[in-house]
């Protein structure tokens, strides 16, 4: 028997970090995973356990340089992690950092803004994804959870069918959508956070102003407007899938249910993927 890949390390590390300004302060919550691969085929196969960097270790690691380094923006954060584990073993030869931001958005008191209060901005997640190897760093970003709908705007028409084919054809439908996309940078831009938040923006204005004769069009579009928008980036990945909202029959009822009533479901949902590259 032969072991051909191996990999471990830390998951779901939580770290909170306040910043401090004065009276007023900021938050940073992120959710962190380090995985680790290099020299450790013996402690798979031969129970040799003197090259492993405990799992405790790199939840160590990840806290005393988020005290030390992390700042407003995540993903310097994720390159110092991957660069420090590579420097501190040299059996490490590789380290894939993941990072999921938890937002947090200043309360209103008396139309001012608190200096230490927070609610939750919204279930979305931006996150980033650090690849460091001994040769190169690859530096992702982008957004998961991101629940997007419009109450028209939408249809599907004119597609196969067959004998299995029940779907009947729109032109006037919901469309609504858990967006899961990420951009992978070609080169550092002058601000991450600026540069994801503008990216976030263009994909969003191409969502909601044009027509979506498919999910699978308006997937290219958001892609096409990223990349426009950004020539930092070379190419975006999204994943989009249908959040359902049947219409529901009332005329049992006798009524008639004119697009103004529907069930939501996402259970089973189409997922449409596509990655869009220069």
């Amino acid at each position: 028997m032969k072991l051909i890949q191996h990999n471990y390390g830390k998951a779901r590390v939580r770290v909170l970090k306040v910043f401090r300004a004065g009276k007023t302060h900021s938050l940073k919550e992120l959710d962190v995973q380090v995985m680790l691969q290099g020299d450790f085929d013996a402690s798979y196969t031969q129970a040799d356990n003197s090259l492993v960097v405990a799992t405790d270790s790199v939840k160590n690691t990840i806290n005393v340089l988020a005290k030390k380094l992390l700042g407003p923006e995540i993903e310097p954060f994720g390159i110092a992690l991957g660069e420090h584990f590579l420097r501190t073993y040299k059996h490490v030869s590789r380290v894939e950092v993941t990072l999921s931001e938890h937002c947090w958005e200043r309360l209103t008191v008396g139309g001012k803004p608190h200096a230490h209060s927070f609610q939750e901005k919204s279930a979305a997640r931006p996150f980033a994804k650090i690849v460091a190897t001994r040769k190169e760093i690859d530096i992702a970003a982008g957004v998961e959870e991101l629940f997007i709908l419009k109450s028209t705007g939408s249809g599907f028409e004119d597609f196969l069918r067959d004998e299995f084919t029940t779907l009947p054809e729109t032109a006037d439908r919901i469309c609504a959508t858990k967006l899961k996309a990420t951009w992978t940078y070609a080169k550092a831009p002058k601000s991450y956070a600026q540069t994801n938040t503008k990216i976030l923006a263009a994909m969003l204005a191409e969502f909601a102003k044009n027509y979506s004769p498919s999910v699978q069009v308006t997937l290219f579009q958001m892609g096409e407007a990223a990349l426009k928008v950004a020539p930092e980036i070379s190419r975006i990945h999204l994943a989009m899938p249908n959040k359902h909202c049947l219409l529901i029959n009332l005329q049992p009822f006798g009524l008639e249910n004119k697009n103004e009533l529907f069930v939501p479901t996402d259970e089973p949902h189409g997922q449409i993927e596509g990655t869009i590259s220069r």
